[in-house]
């Protein structure tokens, strides 16, 4: 009986130690094909990785481009607007260069351009101050578009650049009293809504003070060179013949808006007014 339990106890022994070397080495070396398994789950788990992080730069990407593409809309369109009471867009920017000012779009109340210097060049005798100076980058470019004027043997005096709303407000109530509202509007602006204001815009004559701010002005050798070279200097025509009722105003030839160089040149080289460009964009 004793033998027979000894024998038992031994089979049952190494049937333990039987069992438990086998699980030591499937651990240690696996189960058939565990290791092609392995592989393939490693590999689809990469493939899975590389493609999540793939769509995830491509996503990046295209967050990238729109944020690209929004700043340069927002640079672009910087006279976005607000309407007020009066149903008149308000310009958000009016520190823009090409800021849009017209019928549709006015200045906030009270604006005044904080950079407004002295320009350097020749006025008619009557003008004042105020009307002397522009903002600093306008002034800069006007004063170099004069010398090149002159360097080709045309004579140009400036009339009026900057106004004040103040200003604005009086020359424009003079116009309605001596031909009516109605008329006044076709070639003046309403306080808040001239170019003028931005510090921006310049009136310019021919240098003996003839036709100043006049239709007669149009054709003269001083008008047609600022047709041919305001561009040049960053300024455009910004009321151009045949654009009427684009503007809003009749055609001034002698009515120069600073723009930035690069802008006056596409716009003028297309034969659009800064309305027209903005539709575009």
């Amino acid at each position: 009986m004793k033998k027979n339990s000894s024998i038992f106890v031994s089979l049952v022994m190494m049937t333990l130690l039987i069992s438990g070397c086998s699980e030591k080495i499937l651990n240690a070396k696996g189960y058939p094909g565990q290791s092609e398994v392995t592989s393939e789950v490693k590999a689809d788990t990469h493939n899975k990785d590389a493609k999540h992080s793939n769509d995830q730069m491509q996503n990046n990407v295209e967050q990238a481009k729109q944020s690209v593409a929004n700043t340069s809309d927002e640079n672009m369109k910087r006279h976005t607007t607000d309407k007020n009471q009066d149903g008149i867009q308000v310009v958000f920017n009016p520190e823009s260069i090409p800021v849009l000012v017209n019928k549709q779009n006015k200045l906030p109340e009270n604006y005044k351009p904080a950079d407004l210097v002295y320009t350097d060049i020749p006025f008619v005798s009557d003008v004042t101050n105020e009307k002397r100076k522009m903002r600093r980058v306008a002034a800069a470019a006007v004063n170099q578009l004069f010398a090149g004027a002159k360097a080709d043997g045309i004579s140009l005096l400036a009339v009026s650049a900057y106004r004040s709303h103040e200003t604005q407000t009086t020359l424009f109530n003079s116009y309605v009293n001596r031909d009516g509202y109605e008329k006044a509007r076709t070639y003046s602006a309403l306080p808040g809504t001239s170019e003028h204001e931005t510090g921006l815009a310049i009136d310019v004559t021919s240098g003996n003070g003839k036709c100043a701010a006049e239709n007669c002005f149009g054709g003269t050798p001083e008008a047609i060179w600022l047709e041919q070279h305001a561009a040049e200097y960053g300024f455009i025509i910004r009321y151009p013949q045949g654009k009427e009722s684009i503007t809003g105003y009749q055609y001034e030839p002698w009515h120069l808006r600073y723009v930035g160089k690069e802008l006056a040149l596409e716009i003028t080289s297309k034969g659009i007014t800064l309305e027209e460009y903005y539709n575009e964009v």
